[in-house]
């Protein structure tokens, strides 16, 4: 009696997929690096040129009807290293690819402003609008975005001055309403950190996208370490995770984990997918860290209980 009960029992899903909100079109885009590792930045205007060309060709698709319209279109982090709000050319090469493609837009953009740190921003960017809404990476990453004790670390390693300039954090929770769809931001490697994606889902978010920048591991497994994150998220909170990176891995992942669009390493691509939108919460996005802190303090109950129980036996044996 009781293997058929555990058979069916193991054969239900573990997590819900379905479109609770409808379903949305959506295109992550992959522009490419000129070159791997620490320097890829040094040719920043061709980072944004090619993710701007891809757009513009994914356009081109839709209108022969190769590709469906997206209802918005995802950039990955520092696609844009130069800022649009500074750098009238730079504004002009993404306002042409969005109005292009007619779809609310993702770009990943370095803003720097006059004083103060660096933000590595998200921006909203319309067609026929420009930037509407911005999203300031809150988790930035110490001797990657910034340098600890730079004197101090210095004397170790000089490697410390290609961060010339510091990024600061951002505050506000990230999420984007994209032509009615509520979608969650977490840049690159927050996608680490529980509270940085279960906030844009506890703020409504209906789609989870993580927007990278990977040309920094060169050909390394940390890619595929990130994408495993994601696949995480999406089952810890039951939501479909685009990820959008420069040069890959980018990739669809729908909310039980299972990965239905991936690119190559290091090659210009474009992903079309529908996915499916949710607004339900699952246990651990409304219980959050609770489920860590309890078995933690069971944890410390545990070692107050033998260390007391230790003493006692040795004032025992001391009798």
């Amino acid at each position: 009696m009781l293997l058929p009960v555990t058979g069916a029992l193991a054969a239900l899903p573990l997590v819900d997929d379905s479109a609770e909100d409808g379903t949305a079109t959506v295109a992550a885009v992959q522009g490419n690096v000129p070159r791997l590792g620490l320097d890829f930045n040094a040719q920043r205007r061709a980072v944004l040129d090619n993710h701007a060309a891809r757009t513009r060709e994914l356009a081109e698709a839709v209108k022969e009807k190769r590709e469906p319209q997206p209802d918005f279109v995802l950039w990955p982090e520092n696609s844009s290293d130069i800022d649009p709000y500074a750098n009238a050319d730079a504004a002009d090469v993404i306002d042409e690819a969005v109005r292009a493609i007619g779809a609310p837009t993702v770009i990943g953009a370095v803003v720097a402003p006059e004083t103060g740190k660096l933000r590595n921003t998200l921006i909203q960017w319309e067609p026929g609008l420009g930037p509407v809404a911005t999203y300031d990476k809150r988790h930035v990453q110490p001797f990657g975005e910034y340098i600890p004790m730079r004197s101090l670390v210095r004397i170790f390693n000089s490697n410390v001055d290609r961060v010339r300039r510091d990024f600061g954090a951002g505050t506000k929770i990230g999420v984007f309403d994209l032509a009615g769809t509520k979608v969650g931001l977490a840049t690159c490697y927050e996608a680490a950190f529980d509270w940085a994606v279960r906030d844009t889902v506890t703020h409504g978010a209906q789609l989870i996208t993580v927007p990278s920048n990977n040309a920094t591991f060169g050909r390394s497994e940390m890619t595929y370490q990130q994408l495993a994150m994601s696949r995480v998220r999406a089952v810890e909170h039951s939501r479909a995770v685009v990820v959008p990176v420069t040069s890959g891995v980018s990739a669809v992942i729908r909310p039980d984990g299972e990965v239905v669009a991936q690119t190559r390493m290091f090659t210009p691509d474009v992903l079309v997918e529908k996915v499916p939108l949710r607004s339900s919460q699952t246990p651990a996005t409304r219980m959050g860290t609770l489920p860590e802190f309890l078995l933690m303090a069971l944890a410390a109950a545990g070692l107050g209980w033998s260390a007391l129980r230790s003493v006692r036996a040795r004032r025992t044996r001391a009798e």
